[in-house]
């Protein structure tokens, strides 16, 4: 599992450990990480052209003192101060004392044209906003560059906290960040501008509980269900499926398949595309009678294809099973319906349905994908799957959100979510809890996603057929 903690988590982890070590102590241990990167980065390092971009804060000292190693190993460092008067003395006293040098903002044009590498050192994680003025202008120079850019700890103008970037911003093709991952720096638009993320230990003790995790393979390989020997079809969990309208049969259809390859021992399919699903999948168990009298279920899933169906969408939330609730369904379900519910309700909007239900703009949500997540499951008091290009789950009742580290653009095509809840409802059913459900799901579909597509542009059910290698793949 990996885990961010925020800014304050962070830093009051700092000041604890800094009270144990020697003055200046942690910072030679983030210092020699960061130079290890940037060596690593340039593959040869005497000889190159370093750029430090330094600002007053802690992570300019960073920046200085990895600056300092690279020019004891023959490199040509210059240090570019921003605020002159508050660069960290000790750094720039290291960096000048290993044959390295500092200039002001006043030519760091031609500087930065002529660097193979640029360290970003201008603000730390406890940064607000975008970048000032004359740190923008640095940033446009940069991104004009060649040169290969890593930033300290978190690239400059991304929030910390949420990776929000409420102005400029400087890209980074690689971000070391120290003693563990930030928030913002897995969650997009902040992950766009972080490039790879290499992570440094500096010896921190956090609290057991962070605020994000995101999944590896190893975690996801524990979560699927298993059958046991003396297992049937019932025992491993049937999952409904009610979706689908005149209009959009195709969205029950790809829903079922999710559903099929999810683990459930069975699917059952209410609606009006019964034989569109029994054409595609014979497997399938089909009711035309509703959702109450379809037979048993361990979980539903509602919404997908659904247009204005209403009573259906109501009849399936009174069933007192988990229920992943998606598309029409969002728009069709009262809230106090929802709320009221015991057994776990699984949303899963994309951004703009979840700002609909918020009644905020779309590009308030996509801006503030955490806020957004964490405010919807509250509200509902359900558990929330924010779809995007950073896909996040909260539960209901607060704690860590997770954040899911697959997937490709590629997967923004009609009917990829169908597949994904059908995917997450046949979890449902399998006896996962909703938010190991969604998690999860988003995992695999990511994955099959990645797996289907190769690059290439990709559909919906290309995807749900690659469902059991990335099932295969996590397991083995």
């Amino acid at each position: 599992m990996r885990s961010a903690y925020g800014v304050e988590t962070v830093r009051a982890a700092e000041r604890a450990l800094m009270a144990r070590l020697p003055e200046g102590a942690l910072m030679q241990r983030a210092a020699a990480g960061l130079a290890a990167a940037c060596a690593g980065l340039l593959g040869r390092v005497y000889g190159s052209r370093v750029v430090l971009l330094v600002g007053s804060g802690d992570n300019g000292g960073d920046a200085l003192y990895a600056g300092a190693r690279l020019a004891r190993r023959g490199a040509g460092v210059t240090a570019v101060l921003l605020v002159p008067e508050r660069a960290h003395a000790g750094g720039l006293a290291a960096l000048r004392a290993a044959g390295g040098s500092a200039a002001g903002t006043a030519g760091a044009e031609e500087l930065i044209e002529r660097a193979d590498l640029v360290v970003d050192g201008i603000v730390g994680i406890g940064g607000k906003g975008g970048l000032r003025p004359d740190a923008e202008a640095l940033a446009g120079v940069v991104e004009r560059s060649r040169a290969a850019v890593v930033a300290v700890d978190l690239p400059s103008g991304v929030d910390a906290d949420t990776g929000e970037v409420r102005g400029a911003a400087l890209r980074a093709d690689l971000t070391v960040t120290f003693g563990t991952h930030k928030p913002g720096l897995l969650i997009d638009p902040g992950r766009e501008y972080a490039g790879v993320v290499r992570l440094v230990g500096i010896g921190l003790e956090l609290p057991a509980e962070p605020e994000l995790q995101a999944l590896q393979h190893a975690d996801v390989a524990r979560l699927l269900p298993a059958p046991a020997a003396e297992s049937d079809k019932y025992r491993r969990g049937v999952v409904g499926i009610a979706a689908g309208s005149a209009r959009y049969p195709g969205a029950a259809v790809l829903a079922v398949s999710g559903a099929l390859r999810g683990g459930a021992g069975a699917v059952r399919y209410v609606g009006p595309a019964g034989d569109a699903v029994i054409a595609r999948f014979p497997e399938t168990l089909v009711s035309d009678r509703g959702p109450a009298k379809a037979g048993r279920v361990q979980a539903w899933v509602v919404g997908p294809g659904a247009g204005d169906d209403a009573a259906t969408v109501a009849e399936v939330l009174a069933a007192d099973v988990p229920v992943l609730l998606d598309a029409d369904g969002l728009r069709l379900a009262e809230r106090d319906t929802v709320r009221g519910r015991t057994a776990p309700t699984l949303m899963t909007p994309h951004a703009g349905e979840a700002a609909a239900l918020l009644g905020v703009r779309r590009e308030e949500v996509e801006e503030a994908r955490l806020v957004a997540v964490r405010e919807l499951a509250a509200a509902y008091r359900a558990t929330v799957l924010l779809k995007g290009s950073t896909t996040l789950v909260a539960d209901a009742w607060g704690g860590p959100v997770r954040v899911n580290p697959t997937g490709t653009p590629w997967l923004a095509t009609a009917g990829s979510g169908d597949v994904l809840s059908g995917l997450g409802g046949s979890l449902l059913a399998a006896g996962l809890p909703a938010l190991d459900a969604g998690s999860t799901a988003a995992y695999l579909h990511g994955l099959a996603g990645r797996f289907a597509s190769d690059g290439a542009p990709v559909g919906a059910h290309d995807v749900a057929d690659r469902i059991p290698q990335a099932w295969r793949d996590v397991r083995h």
